[in-house]
């Protein structure tokens, strides 16, 4: 059996003195585990950091066998992302959500969409809003795709400012208002097309929205919880913002 792919590295753990078992998210191949022998040399250690985007070829005597992993590097993200907190908790929040989905599994939307992310990590604004993105695909993926584009209601596309916690349907203003202390806030940027121009306030609206349906529909009923990761990813992008509001307060000065 062998196969070839690019993916992007999403764990790396030690097996035996020399060896790792890689973890990646690949393109047609879903998230899959090789062997990588000699993966602890100092030749191997830098293309086998987390975030990287590499070649992969597959081999194994039988499908269901864990096989080894050849690996070729691609671009490299990962010293760029481990060089703060926004990059480390964000990409460990990353694999944490592509775990839910079942291992071989192939969903080429999210790995073009990881790709994105990664791409735009760089800025803590663009994360956060990106963060809330692929956590919708990942709901949609695992079969609690939100709709979005008009209300439940009326059926209306405009004034959507509130999600049902029940139908996970957009409601309009109007409509909702009645209801408004029980809805969920459904931030503008979600009703655009990719502008990475959210505020804090939006992500924070967005990253509520979508940990209310995690928790329903797949933390609770798995019976585990959300990761720590994402809070410690949330609390660096509010910091990162914080700090770029501060300087540019001072250059304005």
């Amino acid at each position: 059996m062998e196969w070839r792919d690019e993916g992007i590295i999403l764990g790396v753990r030690r097996h035996g003195e020399t060896s790792v078992i890689v973890e990646a998210m690949t393109r047609d191949h879903g998230r899959h585990l090789g062997l990588v022998r000699g993966g602890r040399s100092r030749k191997q250690q830098p293309i086998l950091q987390v975030g990287n985007r590499v070649d992969i070829v597959w081999r194994a005597r039988l499908d269901e066998h864990l096989g080894n992993f050849l690996i070729e590097p691609l671009e490299s993200h990962g010293a760029r992302l481990m060089a703060s907190a926004v990059g480390v908790f964000g990409v460990q929040t990353l694999a944490s959500h592509l775990r839910l989905l079942p291992e071989r599994d192939p969903h080429g939307g999210l790995y073009s969409a990881l790709v994105a992310v990664l791409d735009n990590f760089d800025d803590a604004r663009a994360a956060g809003e990106l963060l809330v993105r692929f956590e919708l695909l990942v709901l949609d993926e695992l079969g609690f795709g939100l709709e979005l584009s008009r209300c439940a209601a009326t059926g209306a596309r405009e004034e959507l400012v509130y999600v049902s916690p029940k139908s996970g349907q957009a409601v309009s203003r109007e409509a909702g208002q009645p209801w408004r202390d029980k809805m969920l806030a459904l931030p503008e940027f979600l009703l655009r097309e990719a502008r990475l121009d959210a505020d804090l306030v939006a992500i924070e609206e967005g990253t509520r929205l979508t940990a209310f349906f995690f928790r329903r529909h797949v933390y609770e009923p798995r019976g585990i919880s959300e990761t720590e990761s994402r809070a410690a990813f949330l609390n660096a992008v509010r910091r990162a913002l914080a700090i770029a509001k501060i300087t540019d307060g001072e250059t304005a000065a």
